[in-house]
């Protein structure tokens, strides 16, 4: 199996849809499997997947699982070679996985890539590029850890020497709207850390995949339309409680000490347990 392409659902509805529909129309010469987490959806959309895609591999969860642990949940059942965890709220152009797939064969050092991402009304979504909203950006510079983030410049986003919109690019954060995954990077970093509910999972698995040798890469020559759904209104208590929660969980995680990039030749400082199986 070359890709398994992996969608968690929490009442994206009509969104849902769309985004399964120009997955499975951008797979057609792909030998992929979709697998769908819903995350306990009240809208009644696992039996409307199960009549619309019934090839799909639908896990249908009967408690709230983080999108860190559902995204694991589909990982273990998965059986390609690369991994797409892409949000339901997404609409995939029609080559954009035969040339992530082709990126990702001509360049075995690659642990993941994101692709150019699009609002509806074809806005560039910097976030592509950098997988950090402002708020992130600025936590991760008031703890210090922006220093192990070499790929990024946090203070001036803007910079024209920096990474431009249609450049490929080593970066250091994939976007959790599209993360194209190779397996083989996470049998060396390990799966999701269950921990981070909703926000900050990409940016600590991101890092991780650097830890283990691998390169992230920003891949614009294909693109996604986001509609950048908000799953949780922002000044809810659930909202404010996932999201400052994440950083909380990060600061703890990485503060006191903050493992260096593996070299060739070095023994890495720590040793982890993950294994993905296939």
């Amino acid at each position: 199996m070359k890709l398994s392409v992996i969608v968690v659902n929490n009442n994206a509805g009509a969104l849902l849809l769309q985004a399964l529909n120009s997955l499975i129309n951008a797979c057609k010469s792909i030998d992929y499997e979709l697998i769908i987490v819903d995350n306990i959806s009240t809208e009644h959309s696992t039996d409307l997947l199960k009549s619309q895609f019934p090839e799909a591999i639908l896990i249908s969860n009967t408690a709230y699982q983080g999108i860190a642990s559902a995204n694991n949940q589909a990982i273990g059942r998965a059986s390609g070679e690369y991994f797409l965890l892409v949000s339901a709220d997404t609409i995939c152009g029609k080559d954009s996985l035969q040339k992530a797939c082709a990126f990702m064969d001509g360049h075995p050092d690659t642990g993941g890539l994101s692709v150019r991402m699009l609002n509806p009304q074809g806005r560039f979504l910097p976030e592509s590029i950098h997988g950090l909203d402002k708020t992130w950006a600025v936590f991760l510079k008031f703890i210090g850890f922006a220093r192990h983030l070499s790929k990024t410049h946090l203070y001036d986003r803007n910079r024209k020497d920096w990474v431009e919109e249609f450049q490929i690019s080593e970066i250091d954060i994939l976007s959790s709207d599209f993360m194209f995954l190779r397996r083989s990077a996470l049998n060396e970093a390990g799966l999701f850390d269950e921990r981070f509910l909703m926000f900050g999972h990409n940016i600590d698995l991101s890092y991780r995949i650097r830890l283990a040798g691998f390169k992230n890469y920003y891949f614009p020559k294909t693109y996604i339309i986001n509609y950048e759904r908000q799953q949780l209104p922002k000044f809810s208590w659930n909202y404010i409680k996932c999201f400052y929660g994440a950083m909380i969980i990060f600061a703890v995680k990485y503060l006191i000490r903050v493992p260096q990039i593996k070299v060739d030749g070095i023994p890495a400082l720590f040793q982890h347990s993950y294994e993905v199986k296939g």
